[in-house]
């Protein structure tokens, strides 16, 4: 079945259920659990960022990677614009605009705005695997970064 054979409802449910894992992934990584970020991927599934050559492949690397994220990072993503393209009845990809703010060093209480360190966007793909959509590949693009500020110590915000 090819994607121009969708029910209408088929397609609505499967472009929701993609903007779905866009959403959990970024969830996880701010408010979560994030080396469970692994687990919206396929086995094979990949995380990459071609300007820079990094390239994560497989649930145990994925976990490993984002499982290392520092503990006392703070972080919030703002995605946006998610635009996802049902591609058959088990295949998609999206398009996903995404702004993060970050600091380093964080123990509690309010953080004064920063401008974002990164703004860019993701590149996924997606398959269904036993009637669950999962990330294949997720790759980052970054059209503007710059570093993670490291916050002074306690009482600094």
């Amino acid at each position: 079945m090819n994607a121009e054979t969708l029910e209408p409802m088929e397609r609505l449910l499967a472009e929701r259920a993609c903007e779905r894992l866009v959403v959990e992934f970024v969830h996880r990584l701010d408010l979560g659990d994030p080396g469970s970020v692994a687990d919206l991927f396929t086995q094979d599934g990949t995380w990459e960022w071609p300007a820079g050559d990094r390239r994560i492949a497989g649930h145990d690397a994925l976990r490993i990677y984002f499982g290392n994220r520092p503990a006392d990072r703070l972080s919030r993503r703002i995605c946006t614009n998610i635009l996802v393209t049902v591609t058959s009845a088990d295949t998609a990809a999206a398009t996903t605009y995404f702004t993060t703010y970050r600091v380093d060093g964080y123990s509690e209480g309010l953080v004064p705005p920063r401008p974002p360190v990164q703004v860019g966007h993701y590149e996924d793909t997606f398959r269904k695997v036993d009637d669950t959509w999962l990330l294949t590949t997720r790759t980052l693009f970054l059209s503007f970064a710059g570093p993670t500020e490291r916050l002074g110590g306690p009482g600094q915000s």
